[in-house]
């Protein structure tokens, strides 16, 4: 073999077996071994963008749970990965990165696309990146670079120069400075010790009004939290990209919380003298119990993110699943079920809410009436990827996502772009699903059309060819134009907020795919059925309002002085006072019909 046949040979032998990237002449000898990979059990996606595909393998990472794997060429390929690399390093999720590099001997002659690789990668991959030099280093390379990625849940990166990729491998000799490194993922030790876990459940056994927060750690974790919330008769609120660890479809779970979240999750925080955070490091205080008027209990596997967000009682280092179910048998069921009965209340009030808001009249349509009708409608264990702006305020909260599910998007980073790049990875790994991406205009217009063609190229090859492109057609920046009314206290901005209008549904049917357009209420539901039952992958494109509030599950002075100040400067100041009634009369008046 030669170094770029070895490369894929090692990374299969590790059980990565799926890349996606883009070809070039920094990795021309990797692009030819590559195809010679395929016949051995390869997997090659081909994205239009490098970006997509350091996504596609941070979603792989996430929806997997093993570490995902891009490649790109030198200079400009190796740039455009860096978007999707810091979305798995900030979302803790392991991910390879293989990069091309210029010929050594061209290395400082400010040759064409020498671009300092080792310093470009040095923070998002800081956990390990390296460029090789000689062949006998790739072994250890590849070895460290996917166990690292594995046990830190970081993304890593191996460099190598073009003209080493084609020069004959060789194992490393048994001579003073070579390393022989091996194969094998690590084994954790992976519950806290006894002593710890008997405080953390003297502080849960002790609280009377015990609240859960479980994160993108505890997606693992659905029969252990349920039976944790059972004994301590709690009520669990999820971070966003803890959507689906349990179901939303249970009386007790609250939903999201944060400024995208749900108002019984906002007053179990506020009302609980018990926090238990289960595998989140969700970032914003402000939706948290104040320091002081809960007791707290963390578990999380990274100890740096104990007490981060809150100063907890006992901090556990730990599996979500493994302590949570060494922890139950030390928790003592509470007979007094009134806070819970009280958070089931509020849930089922709430609900109520989320319809009447749902229902209310918009012009053309009420985006949460495109995620009501959707929600009842998901398929079995679907998968429901998500992109950043207001479009992530819906999914959160009108969305319920049942046992079996899978959702997830750009959490730590909030990149726009990430819901059409996730959905590929999500079909790719688990192509008999239904997929299903919520993209706001935007990021559709940013990258989303782009990986239509992906989409088209590859769809024939899937077991259920179902994978819908939901596109929120508003012509507006939503969620930043909001921001700028009640945070800014001013008025949209046309000039940056404005963006043209586009025929998505349209632009489906040039790739040879399926477009359905809808903009009437009355249409949406069957809408939503004619693209579940499609024999081919479709955009949906909903034309809605973009003048609908999303409101907080709190509104603070500071929100309300903001939007009356903003009042005189709006544009849009009619719709925007309308659609703002609407929804509040709503919220006093559950489920009153348009």
């Amino acid at each position: 073999m030669n170094v770029s046949e070895f490369v894929w040979h090692r990374l299969g032998e590790w059980g990565l077996r799926r890349v996606y990237g883009y070809p070039g002449d920094g990795v021309g000898g990797l692009d030819v071994a590559l195809q010679k990979a395929l016949e051995k059990g390869t997997e090659y996606v081909q994205v239009r963008h490098e970006e997509m595909a350091a996504f596609m393998a941070s979603a792989h990472a996430k929806f997997t749970g093993e570490v995902g794997l891009c490649y790109a060429t030198s200079g400009p390929g190796a740039i455009h990965l860096l978007n999707g690399l810091y979305d798995a390093k900030l979302d803790h999720v392991g991910v390879v990165a293989i990069v091309g590099q210029q010929a050594r001997s061209a290395i400082g002659a400010q040759y064409q696309q020498e671009v300092d690789l080792q310093s470009l990668f040095k923070d998002v991959a800081s956990e390990f990146v390296a460029t090789a030099s000689v062949p006998s280093q790739i072994r250890h390379l590849i070895d460290r670079a996917v166990r690292i990625a594995a046990a830190r849940r970081a993304p890593t990166c191996v460099i190598i120069p073009n003209d080493l990729q084609e020069l004959p491998y060789t194992e490393p000799p048994m001579a003073h400075g070579h390393t022989h490194t091996g194969i094998g993922y690590p084994d954790e030790s992976k519950v806290p010790p006894g002593d710890g876990l008997r405080r953390a459940a003297a502080v849960l056994n002790a609280g009377k009004r015990v609240a859960i927060l479980a994160g993108a750690g505890a997606l693992n974790a659905t029969d252990e939290l349920l039976a944790v919330a059972d004994r301590l008769g709690a009520g669990i609120a999820k971070a966003l990209l803890g959507k689906a660890a349990v179901p939303d479809d249970l009386p007790f779970v609250t939903g999201s919380i944060g400024l995208l979240g749900t108002e019984p999750s906002w007053d179990m925080m506020k009302q609980c003298d018990t926090l238990l955070m289960v595998g989140s490091c969700f970032p914003y205080s402000e939706f948290l119990p104040a320091p002081g008027d809960a007791r707290g209990v963390q578990i999380d596997i990274n100890g740096a993110n104990l007490s981060l967000r809150y100063p907890m009682e006992v901090n556990l280092v730990g599996d979500s699943t493994a302590t949570l179910r060494a922890l139950l048998p030390l928790l003592t069921h509470k007979d007094d079920r009134s806070w819970r009965m009280k958070i089931e209340k509020n849930v089922a009030s709430w609900w109520k809410t989320l319809e009447g808001r749902a229902l209310q009249a918009a012009r053309p349509l009420n985006p949460q009436r495109v995620f009501w009708e959707l929600s009842s409608r998901l398929p079995e264990n679907a998968i429901v990827t998500c992109d950043s702006g207001s479009v992530a305020n819906w999914y959160a909260r009108d969305l319920k996502v049942r046992r079996g599910m899978k959702g997830s998007l750009s959490g730590g980073l909030a990149s726009m772009g990430a819901g059409t790049p996730y959905a590929v990875a999500a079909k790719m790994a688990y192509p008999a699903r239904t997929v299903i991406a919520c993209m706001g205009d935007g990021a559709m217009q940013m990258n989303g059309l782009n990986e239509m063609i992906t989409i088209s190229k590859y769809w024939k090859h899937w077991e259920n060819p179902r994978l819908i492109v939901l596109v929120l057609n508003n012509q507006d920046l939503n969620q930043v134009t909001w921001e700028e009314r009640i945070q800014g206290g001013a008025g949209k901005t046309e000039a940056t907020q404005s963006i043209p209008d586009f025929p998505y549904h349209k632009y489906a049917e040039l790739v040879g795919l399926r477009g359905i357009c809808v903009d009437d209420p009355a249409q949406v539901g069957a809408a939503w059925d004619a693209a579940l039952s499609a024999d081919r992958p479709v955009i949906l494109e909903a034309r809605t309002d973009p003048n609908v509030p999303p409101l907080p599950p709190h509104i603070t002075l500071q929100q309300a002085k903001a939007f009356l100040s903003m009042l005189p400067e709006e544009p849009e100041r009619g719709s925007v006072l309308k659609n703002t009634a609407r929804q509040i009369m709503a919220s006093l008046l559950p489920a009153r019909k348009e």
